[in-house]
């Protein structure tokens, strides 16, 4: 039995070092995950020694013996308490949580290091029993139900493959915990947390899935950039030529030099990730432009100074500020205010809000935008369409910045806000 325990860790050993040696987005679900492989791993060795002390009672000490017992013990719950937490925020991945897994979790690896353990010993082996055994299975069928509360209230929402996924892994420990209810002398539980871990690793988390996603990342960034519409470019030439028809040469020379600071500053294409202060740049240079061109516009700045220097992802507001120029203010004749912000929510998190004074969203529009950047990860990337910009803003700061940050709108009598809410301590790329 020991040499299968053997196998299953060198096997997720080698998971663990492909994983951990391929570029993770730093975001609360893969984030699980490291913590989970751990575990995991963690739990089949003392399965493994556990299984060798309980088979040799006569010569390993009582106390020794418990201890290992419940450590792994201990390290099982966690590890489905995990997979329920990575099941519960890959199909809820907005949802403020409870916190009554987390109760559950605290009162079973209690009991399983209070509650007496007894020993079984028979011809083909021995095993351990008693109440901490039946808190664990309790802990497992809970978590069970959780999942699978988790699969069906968000089926709709998820991905043929998450729904295959889990519901492959809920099986597959579903059958696990009944083998070992029925016949305990099969010590099979870290098989079942290995094909668990195995399934999410080999179709969510492998390396190749993560590289396709900075693939796509990447390949958003650069169509991004290319959306600023031809038609911009035109009519700035235009507007400099008329103003060089009326005005002197200063005004034209003021109106070339912010033409050339916006491309100067929006080539920078290999940068994902920029100062606050230079996107500030870029973005004023291109308000500028637009004010020549819808000269009532006004535009106003509000920065807090302490945030020049954290990291935002590159042409981020730019395409958001647009829509309030094009779209935004268009059945105002042109006419109000864009307000940018920029401010520290809290220690952890900063905000840059763009205001303008316009009509806003239908309630129809507003409802599709908000569906649309709520289930952003269920929607596959497309080059076309009325929000195309808004759905590649929402999945770089995702991937970017983590599913804690994101893009939101909201909108009362005085116009529309656009949120974009920013984790101050990304990973660089």
């Amino acid at each position: 039995m020991i040499r299968m325990e053997v196998a299953l860790i060198l096997i997720l050993c080698l998971v663990a070092i492909l994983y951990f040696s391929t570029f993770r987005q730093k975001n609360t679900l893969h984030n699980i995950f490291s913590v989970l492989l751990v575990v995991v791993l963690i739990n089949l060795i003392f399965d493994a020694i556990t299984i060798y002390t309980v088979n040799h009672l006569d010569t390993i000490p009582a106390l020794i013996n418990e201890i290992l017992h419940r450590i792994f013990i201990s390290s099982m719950i966690v590890a489905v308490y995990l997979f329920y937490k990575y099941i519960s925020v890959l199909t809820q991945p907005d949802k403020k949580r409870n916190r009554i897994p987390v109760f559950i979790l605290i009162l079973c690896i209690f009991s399983a290091l209070v509650l007496p353990i007894h020993y079984v010993e028979t011809s083909q082996g021995n095993y351990s029993y008693g109440p901490y055994v039946f808190v664990v299975y309790i802990c497992v069928f809970l978590y069970l139900c959780l999942c699978i509360f988790c699969l069906l209230k968000n089926y709709e929402q998820l991905t043929k493959k998450e729904r295959a996924v889990i519901g492959f892994a809920l099986m597959v420990e579903f059958i696990v915990c009944v083998i070992q209810v029925i016949q305990p002398i099969t010590l099979i539980s870290g098989m079942g947390l290995t094909l668990m871990t195995l399934s999410f690793y080999l179709t969510l988390e492998n390396p190749a899935y993560l590289q396709g996603q900075l693939v796509e990342q990447k390949m958003s960034m650069l169509y991004l950039k290319s959306q600023v519409n031809p038609h911009f470019l035109y009519n700035t030439l235009d507007t400099i030529r008329i103003q060089a028809q009326l005005n002197g040469d200063k005004e034209v020379s003021n109106l070339l030099m912010r033409l050339v600071d916006f491309f100067r500053l929006s080539v920078k294409v290999d940068r994902q990730m920029v100062a606050l202060d230079d996107e500030m740049d870029l973005l004023e240079a291109y308000i500028e432009l637009m004010c020549y061109r819808y000269p009532q516009i006004e535009c106003e700045y509000e920065v807090d100074p302490e945030l020049g220097d954290k990291l935002v992802p590159n042409f981020i507001c730019q395409p958001l500020v647009e829509n309030s120029f094009l779209h935004g203010l268009k059945n105002k004749g042109y006419k109000g205010k864009i307000k940018i912000k920029a401010f520290l929510v809290d220690s952890n998190f900063m905000e840059i809000q763009i205001q303008d004074s316009g009509n806003g969203f239908s309630i129809e529009k507003k409802e599709q935008v908000d569906f649309m950047l709520k289930n952003y990860a269920k929607q596959e990337f497309r080059l076309d369409g009325n929000s195309i910009g808004l759905l590649n803003v929402q999945k770089r700061i995702k991937l970017l910045c983590g599913e804690e940050s994101g893009l939101s709108y909201t909108q009362d009598e005085n116009g529309t806000v656009a949120h974009i809410r920013l984790s101050i301590e990304q990973e660089k790329i």
